[in-house]
């Protein structure tokens, strides 16, 4: 089952042959993550969210915001991660949904363009893909020679 487990979870193994990096250098590549041209900013995490770093994105136009909180643990040369999610697509906060675990999406929003000749069709205006954010920490983690494992609890 651990296959299974961990592809549900979205584990992810080193290369072999990559010598893994201390954890603060592991730490300070991934805030060196921030830049003005990525959708997303990491940072030190709160004390009350029981992790060491957090990755957050809020996609404004389509309602979405993203955290996955990350917990560097030294001795198995591993991060643990939980991704968390909220959609709000309406102005109606109470109808907010929540959820968390490893699920890859794509956020789009479509426009319609008139075409020579009176013809309408769906152009896509806007797209997110949720891979965005994540595929930028794993590979930071992978390419440090430690193991991405995804966690339902941190």
């Amino acid at each position: 089952m651990g296959r299974l487990w961990d592809k549900l979870s979205g584990t992810k193994y080193p290369h072999g042959g990559v010598a893994p990096l201390a954890p603060l250098e592991v730490r300070g590549a991934l805030l060196a993550l921030n830049a003005p041209d990525v959708p997303f900013r990491v940072r030190n995490a709160l004390p009350a969210e029981k992790a060491d770093l957090v990755a957050e994105c809020q996609i404004r136009r389509v309602g979405v915001r993203l955290k996955t909180r990350m917990r560097l643990l030294s001795d198995t040369q591993e991060v643990r991660f939980l991704h968390e999610r909220w959609e709000n697509r309406s102005s109606d906060d109470a109808h907010a949904q929540y959820g968390r675990g490893h699920a890859p999406a794509v956020y789009r929003q479509w426009e319609k363009e008139q075409r020579p000749g009176g013809k309408r069709r769906g152009v896509e205006a806007f797209r997110f893909d949720t891979r965005e954010m994540t595929d930028p920490l794993q590979n930071t983690v992978l390419g440090a020679g430690w193991t991405w494992r995804g966690v339902f609890k941190l």
